[in-house]
């Protein structure tokens, strides 16, 4: 069967989106002052003898601009989504209020907007690894295409050359996502 470049391309590139989109929900929980529901992503609450996403023990919402709220699902399950808020790192202080848990969202400080930002910069360069290591897997393909003479030489030279190509868009794509990341964080 003979090697196609689109075939191998459209791996390539869903494999990279993906990497993106890992990306994006990374970036959505880091907290730029305005409350988010997706802030509270990352949250894992030890629930049922087992740790599960917030949004599996209760509802999260944000009824002001600077508050987010949890309705907890289970009344006896509000002391560990509590917890769970208090260590995430997030920096957030929750109160509960029967079955709903107040998590008010603090002023940044110009430290945190640092720490936010480097935290920003490790993301994306996460991102550009497993971005890299696509093209490496593709670089692999094509010369595997080449050994088993199903590609002359020209070719493979020429699909190593689209296959950086399209790594190059996808690089310069996270550039853009932290660029926007960083600015939105020290606007706010």
């Amino acid at each position: 069967m003979p090697a196609d470049l689109n075939a191998l391309k459209q791996d390539l590139a869903r494999r990279m989106d993906g990497a993106l989109e890992t990306l994006k929900r990374e970036f959505s929980g880091l907290r730029t002052g305005r409350a988010s529901p997706a802030l509270l992503e990352p949250v894992r609450v030890h629930a049922y003898g087992n740790d599960v996403p917030l949004n599996q023990v209760g509802t999260v919402g944000s009824p002001e601009p600077r508050m987010l709220t949890v309705q907890v699902w289970d009344r006896s399950l509000i002391g560990a989504v509590d917890k769970a808020i208090r260590e995430s790192g997030l920096g957030l202080n929750p109160s509960t209020d029967g079955q709903l848990v107040r998590v008010p969202i603090p002023q940044l400080t110009a430290e945190r907007r640092t720490e936010l930002v480097k935290a920003a910069a490790k993301y994306a360069e996460g991102t550009r690894v497993a971005v890299r290591g696509v093209r490496r897997d593709g670089m692999e393909q094509v010369k595997g295409f080449e050994k088993k003479k199903e590609i002359g030489e020209d070719v493979a030279k020429h699909w190593h050359e689209d296959v950086q190509k399209l790594t190059d868009q996808y690089i310069k794509r996270i550039d853009e996502m932290l660029a926007d990341k960083e600015r939105d964080i020290r606007q706010v």
